[in-house]
């Protein structure tokens, strides 16, 4: 199994969708961001929530290829950022781990 980091990196969407996910992840905040994507209550571990938001963008993804009428861009959107913003704090836990 392809460890988080490389799943996300191996993600391959329209351009213009990730330039609009990495530029709205700049003010990525997870209390926000996170609780409305996941539903209120307790917030998962960045690495428990970064599976859960990749299995979500997927089916979204699947909902864009397939021209289907639920297909939402401000919802895959919205997934994109929280994926990016997820992973950015990811990264930087495993780092003060790692130091």
């Amino acid at each position: 199994m392809q460890d988080l980091m490389t799943m996300i990196a191996t993600l391959r969407r329209p351009r213009m969708l990730a330039r609009a996910a990495r530029f709205g992840a700049r003010d990525y905040n997870r209390d926000r961001h996170l609780q409305r994507i996941l539903g209120y209550g307790s917030l998962p571990g960045s690495g428990q929530a970064l599976l859960r938001l990749l299995e979500m963008e997927k089916e979204v993804n699947e909902l864009r290829k397939e021209d289907d009428a639920a297909y939402s861009l401000v919802r895959h959107l919205d997934l994109l950022i929280a994926l990016l913003g997820e992973a950015q704090l990811y990264q930087a836990s495993r780092a003060s781990v790692l130091q």
